[in-house]
């Protein structure tokens, strides 16, 4: 239960794409849980682009982030002539299709001042447009402090 005690904290992480794939966050989400000071409560994650998405995948193999590409290929191409968005390129509504099958936040729980991933959990940025871009994921922390 949140009580006047609940700590809440908020920050912005910025991340630079390569184009389409994927960036591991967790180690920058890591940081500001730690920041936060919060032991035990919750940490949501949000993308605020409408053409990229957050994951909760495997960590270990490449191969798993690899498949998912070429699963969204599949089922949301490039240029596929019956879209009628194309405004920023033939890649830009198969982007918009990506972001909606997927997510745009995460919750995670926090305890120890942790984040509680299993083994192999990693958070990750799933860019859906071919070209870099700059990105922007807001971070909210709130529970019980230390």
């Amino acid at each position: 239960m949140l009580t006047s005690e609940t700590v809440w904290f908020q920050d912005e992480l910025q991340v630079r794409t390569e184009g389409r794939g994927t960036c591991d966050i967790t180690r920058d989400v890591r940081a500001l849980v730690g920041r936060s000071e919060v032991r035990t409560g919750l940490c949501h994650i949000f993308i605020r682009h409408t053409s990229a998405s957050l994951m909760l995948c495997e960590n270990a193999a490449v191969e798993v982030r690899g498949d998912l590409e070429g699963f969204m290929q599949r089922i949301a191409p490039d240029g596929d002539p019956s879209y009628r968005h194309h405004d920023e390129g033939p890649d830009d509504m198969a982007a918009h299709i990506r972001t909606v099958l997927t997510d745009v936040s995460l919750q995670i729980p926090v305890s120890n001042e942790q984040l509680l991933l299993g083994t192999w959990q990693g958070i990750y940025l799933w860019e859906h447009r071919l070209q870099a871009h700059q990105r922007y994921v807001v971070v909210t922390v709130a529970g019980v402090k230390s």
